[in-house]
């Protein structure tokens, strides 16, 4: 799908904020809002924006400690990566997972409330899978950076 510079100009906007009336966000680009609005819509079908979503605090949710996860895996098979990422997509501790290249072969972003509930999940989804040779933990000590914002800025 093709997307100029008046789509990518909306795109910052709503990265900003998606709940921004399309009055405003139509000023803001300079449209009309019936246009802006036809715009938005054809960005949604074609899968441009794949979402709109509350982020939300995870401290003040109860989830008090972040952990980045890398896992290697036994073997290098496209069957064992499946079944994998198939218990993490079920793991609602893992708020992000990546396929990597290097050393691992996952690197999981684990967000819970404790060292216990860590353990819990260390339990039952990676100790309870046999084709992980190894993992490694980190503890984030605090968030430098945290964005869902994509730059668009490269593309003009």
């Amino acid at each position: 799908m093709e997307i100029d510079r008046i789509d990518r100009r909306i795109l910052v906007e709503l990265q900003k904020c998606n709940r921004i009336p399309n009055i405003e966000l139509a000023e803001s680009v300079g449209l009309s809002a019936p246009a802006c609005l036809k715009r938005v819509k054809r960005l949604r079908e074609g899968g441009v924006i794949v979402n709109d979503v509350s982020i939300i605090n995870p401290e003040l949710a109860g989830n008090k400690m972040t952990l980045l996860v890398s896992v290697e895996m036994e073997r290098d098979r496209a069957d064992i990566y499946q079944i994998f990422r198939q218990s993490i997509m079920k793991a609602p501790e893992v708020s992000q997972c990546y396929q990597i290249s290097g050393s691992y072969d996952f690197m999981l972003v684990v967000c819970v409330k404790d060292i216990q509930a860590y353990e819990g999940f260390v339990e039952r989804v990676l100790h309870t899978d046999l084709n992980i040779r190894k993992f490694h933990t980190s503890v984030s000590l605090r968030t430098v950076k945290f964005s869902t914002e994509i730059d668009l800025s490269a593309h003009e």
